[in-house]
């Protein structure tokens, strides 16, 4: 599976601080739950990637 292997799956995401100071990504299907925390600056250079990639996506 690769980004632009589609697939239909449902997922929920959620995205929010956490009680220790990270940034947690949680996605949750089909019954797996997959936490991901990040510092605050990693998160920031997260955002900027999907920023990024939200610019070139909309230029196709």
């Amino acid at each position: 599976m690769g980004i632009n292997s589609e697939r239909d799956v449902e997922a929920n995401l959620q995205i929010g601080p956490t009680d220790q100071g990270m940034v947690r990504i949680f996605v949750e299907s089909q019954g797996t739950e997959i936490p991901m925390d990040f510092t605050p600056e990693e998160a920031d250079e997260i955002a900027a990637e999907i920023m990024a990639a939200a610019k070139a996506a909309s230029r196709r």
